[in-house]
């Protein structure tokens, strides 16, 4: 059985529309964002985009597994959504929270990527 099968979790879409930046290193974040992660390169920031600003900016929708939040020690959650995703051919982004993890999507293959994690056992809300 697949880690999908075994780590069936309840998702929801995130309400908004988002963006994915790589910042230099001595940027501040911008406002607005959900995630932000430091590393040696610089800073990669998840942000809400606002409307007026989305003709430029790559977007992507956000999937939330909190509903069915579980504990670090248990392995399997994040594969069980990422193994579906890859086998539709949709690209991911990960930010991972304490309780869960936040799976952005292209918001040109959200409907796929939908599909795709009903298939696998998930629920999507």
């Amino acid at each position: 059985m697949s880690a999908a099968g075994q780590r069936a979790q309840r998702l929801r879409l995130v309400p908004g529309r988002f963006a994915v930046e790589h910042l230099p290193a001595a940027v501040a974040p911008p406002s607005g964002w959900i995630a932000q992660v430091r590393a040696p390169e610089g800073l990669t920031v998840v942000r809400e985009v606002v409307e007026h600003e989305s003709a430029d900016a790559e977007l992507w929708r956000a999937l939330y597994g909190g509903d069915t939040a579980h504990g670090l020690n248990l392995p399997g959650m994040l594969a069980a959504l990422l193994e579906p995703l890859a086998a539709a051919a949709v690209p991911v982004f990960v930010a991972s929270t304490f309780h869960a993890d936040l799976v952005l999507v292209p918001e040109s293959d959200t409907e796929r990527a939908v599909a795709a994690l009903r298939a696998a056992g998930h629920a999507v809300d």
